[in-house]
């Protein structure tokens, strides 16, 4: 079941187009990975999606009762971020504000989903401590489960993996998938091509003068994407 379509879209600034010519879909369950250079269009396609800002012309359409306020975001952190002086089972909660509305305290159903959220992404033990003293791993662990207090049906994550070691980034990627399974619906900007292929479904790399949307398999076989696995290839030794 599409949940967002997106066709012929331009993005871009004040001051020109950043990417056009986009088009693709995003469907329940799938797993859809953000490809592109830096500069190519990634920030802002994810505004637009999240319809914080409009395309410059085409359409981004939310299908079959889907809103983009059902996408539960995970950005990239700022250094300020990663040291909120708050509690994990604070910022989980903090997922749930948009169920509020003008109440100013969280109800029992909000609580348990808060509850319900760290007990799934295995972050119980920490819902007392200090969200800066956790180590970044666990720190996404706790956005996550903020996000999924927010929306049960698609999760776009932002870079999720930037700056953690190697066993953080797989276990990362390993929950990340394991969710997608549980039938969320994924879109992931990522520099991390390798990853991209083993876990994604559908792959969109954009550029000013290159686009692709297709499955993984379509995309490992394309000029585009045999060009950017040969590059990374070479960049990592």
């Amino acid at each position: 079941m599409e949940q967002i379509i997106c066709k012929d879209a331009a993005l871009g600034y004040e001051d020109g187009i950043v990417t056009e010519e986009l088009n693709f879909t995003v469907s329940s369950g799938d797993y859809l990975c953000i490809l592109g250079e830096n500069g190519s269009g990634k920030s802002t396609l994810i505004k637009a999606l999240l319809g914080l800002k409009p395309q410059v012309r085409g359409e981004i359409t939310y299908t079959n009762g889907f809103s983009s306020k059902e996408i539960g975001y995970l950005p990239q952190q700022t250094p300020v971020q990663r040291d909120f002086p708050a509690s994990v089972r604070e910022i989980v909660l903090s997922g749930c504000l948009s169920k509020t509305g003008f109440r100013p305290f969280y109800n029992a159903k909000e609580k348990e989903l808060a509850h319900k959220n760290m007990h799934r992404l295995g972050i119980c033990d920490l819902e007392k401590r200090c969200y800066r003293d956790l180590s970044g791993g666990q720190q996404q662990r706790v956005l996550l489960a903020r996000a999924l207090c927010a929306t049960e049906k698609m999760l776009l994550l932002d870079e999720p993996v930037t700056g953690l070691d190697p066993h953080a980034q797989n276990d990362l990627y390993e929950l990340i998938a394991k969710l997608n399974k549980s039938g969320i619906t994924i879109i992931m900007v990522s520099h991390d091509i390798s990853s991209a292929v083993k876990y994604a479904s559908h792959i969109l790399h954009i550029g000013r003068k290159q686009l692709f949307f297709g499955s993984k398999n379509d995309y490992m076989t394309s000029k585009i994407g045999r060009s950017f696995i040969e590059t990374e290839a070479q960049e990592n030794g």
